[in-house]
């Protein structure tokens, strides 16, 4: 049991260390362009790369299934979106919140808060499209095209688009002396953190995503039987 379980006590141990040491850790004083704000650092943005990682799974397992019209890949690909999602909505919370300590308002209108909103407005219209439609091999199959859509535009709007224009976020052009946090800033404190966070976050969303796989190979087995 604890040789399957292994990597769940990963994850929630990762995650008890990050949401307590991370609120201890000694931080770089960076001219004091970010003072206590940069511990958010732990959580924003291993949100967003274990965001990309369980949408990553999805698209793949889209692939599959447009493949092998499988209802099991359907599954995992819908149960991994839905989890990509809500770390998205995660870290744009938690991105209103350091924005709004850092530079004084939680919207500012920056280009890579406006990509990710678009982003995941786009993750949204995919649930919509497939909440509109009863038959479920129509609905696993367009499901599928459109998923891999949303996540292939995920890049001009999270990676490309803000990086060619004028940002508050590291990176873009004219970012230069703006109040970021660059990957050069982190000291060998933050990394101690930084690192087992986006690997307790994203084991945490692949949790997450098994348990709703579970439950719908349960109500479908259910639905059989009756």
């Amino acid at each position: 049991m604890i040789r399957k379980a292994w990597w769940k006590i990963l994850s929630f141990l990762l995650l008890m260390y990050v949401c307590s040491y991370g609120f201890l850790v000694e931080i770089p004083k960076l001219d004091d362009r970010l003072q206590e704000s940069i511990r958010n650092f732990f959580f924003h943005v291993p949100m967003w790369f274990a965001m990309m990682i369980l949408l990553g799974v999805s698209v793949v397992y889209a692939i599959k299934y447009l493949r092998g019209s499988k209802p099991i890949h359907d599954h995992y690909s819908v149960a991994f979106a839905i989890t990509g999602t809500i770390f998205g909505f995660l870290g744009l919370a938690t991105g209103a919140i350091w924005a709004n300590y850092q530079w004084g308002s939680p919207w500012s209108g920056d280009p890579k808060q406006n990509g990710a909103a678009i982003a995941m407005l786009i993750y949204l219209a995919y649930f919509v499209l497939r909440g509109s439609m009863n038959d479920e091999e129509k609905k696993a199959r367009i499901g599928a095209v459109y998923n891999i859509f949303a996540f292939f535009m995920l890049f001009p709007t999270l990676w490309i688009l803000p990086r060619l224009t004028e940002s508050l976020h590291p990176g873009g052009e004219g970012s230069e002396g703006n109040p970021g946090l660059n990957g050069k800033d982190m000291d060998s404190n933050m990394r101690s953190v930084f690192y087992p966070a986006v690997i307790g976050w994203t084991l945490l969303g692949v949790w997450i995503s098994t348990l709703r796989i579970r439950y719908e190979i349960i109500k479908e087995q259910r639905l059989t039987h009756e």
